[in-house]
């Protein structure tokens, strides 16, 4: 059974690349994301004209609902669940010809997650310092009620448009009245409720901190970030105290919001990178075929994975698009020796390598204040 492989995939995952509570790092993140497959059919299980990430747009596909294991020592693939539409869900035909087990019933994408986090942690070999998510994920107010239940750090995006208190609600004379009150100009009646993209707006410029994420294909990836201390609305009612986390581009663009149940002591930084740790995890006719399929997809990644780690710099420098071009290159030839071949690959290294150093000298020449800040 894929629960079987899923479970010895955990084990490996915590006894090799897990970090010890020595080391210094924010820990193992589990992340909670999506990825669609797109079918030209619609004979899959879970198959439906529903939304598909990977392209941005509706289309017919089948969408899995993903928990990823991210640690400094690697990633791994912890669980992995089909969702289904409530017309998959429903449609009986649909049901018995791709063979979907009785007690599978519709559940939301949060509802997913929350069960595969419980089920992960229950299983006792994966400890998750953080959960991080989308802000589909960060929007339910039940998947963050589920997490609280678990006494289970997260922190995760949320709609530019989501509503918090700035100030303690127990404070406040009587209570709330809830989101209605709300003016056509878009801003809350009560001068103590504000959408994020206000308390966004309001911010003094330095506020704002420059964070190095990591070094990218294109230089350094260093986003700013901002962190205020707020209380929640959930449910129409008030939420505990959390943080809102605001996070943009070094061109002040692309302005993302996050909330978090860190305690008020918690360094922004912790929270900025383990968001940061979010990966897009991005086929099978039946149920259990879908099932069993992901999970030996899972259980490769995590010997890749591995492997990178034990072999360090031996690994060459090699992306997918690379190895195409390679590829193509060697096809082209009537015959290809070995040391023909080592040629093609140093000349798509080097070019690689001439290419981000020259897009990290232009990085650093456009951004020279905060260079010199994180001593880049």
């Amino acid at each position: 059974m894929e629960e079987d492989v899923f479970h010895e995939i955990q084990a490996v995952f915590a006894e090799e690349l897990m970090p010890s509570s020595a080391e210094n790092s924010i820990g193992t993140v589990g992340v909670i994301d999506e990825s669609g497959f797109v079918k030209a059919g619609k004979e899959s299980v879970g198959v439906a004209q529903q939304w598909c990430g990977r392209l941005g747009k509706s289309a017919n596909c089948q969408v899995g609902v993903f928990l990823v294991g991210v640690t400094p020592g690697g990633t791994a693939f912890l669980d992995g669940r089909l969702f289904l539409t409530k017309e998959r869900c429903a449609d009986k035909a649909h049901r018995r010809k791709t063979r979907i087990p009785t007690q599978v019933r519709f559940q939301t994408k949060p509802e997913i997650a929350a069960e595969m986090i419980r089920r992960t942690r229950a299983a006792g070999k994966v400890h998750f310092d953080w959960i991080t998510a989308d802000e589909l994920y960060g929007s339910s107010g039940d998947f963050l009620d589920a997490l609280e239940a678990m006494d289970q750090k997260y922190v995760v995006e949320v709609r530019k448009n989501t509503a918090v208190f700035t100030v303690d609600p127990a404070t406040l004379p009587g209570a709330y009245p809830g989101p209605k009150k709300r003016k056509r100009t878009g801003s809350y009646k009560y001068e103590e409720v504000k959408s994020v993209a206000e308390i966004a707006a309001g911010l003094p410029p330095n506020t704002w901190q420059p964070l190095f994420l990591r070094e990218g294909a294109k230089g350094p990836l260093v986003h700013e970030f901002a962190a205020v201390r707020v209380w929640a609305m959930r449910h129409y009612k008030a939420g505990p105290p959390i943080w809102l986390v605001l996070r943009r581009t070094t061109e002040q663009t692309d302005l993302k919001y996050y909330v978090s149940n860190a305690s008020a002591e918690t360094p922004w930084q912790d929270i900025a990178l383990a968001a940061a740790a979010r990966w897009r995890v991005e086929e099978a006719r039946s149920w259990d075929s879908w099932h069993h399929h992901m999970a030996l997809v899972a259980l490769a990644h995590l010997y890749v994975t591995l492997t990178t780690r034990d072999v360090k710099h031996a690994v060459p420098e090699l992306t997918l698009d690379m190895a195409l071009r390679i590829l193509r290159s060697s096809f082209a030839r009537p015959s290809l020796s070995e040391d023909e071949a080592v040629n093609i690959i140093d000349y798509h290294l080097d070019r690689n390598r001439v290419a981000h150093d020259s897009h990290r000298k232009s990085w650093l020449a456009k951004h020279k204040r905060i260079a010199k800040k994180l001593l880049l």
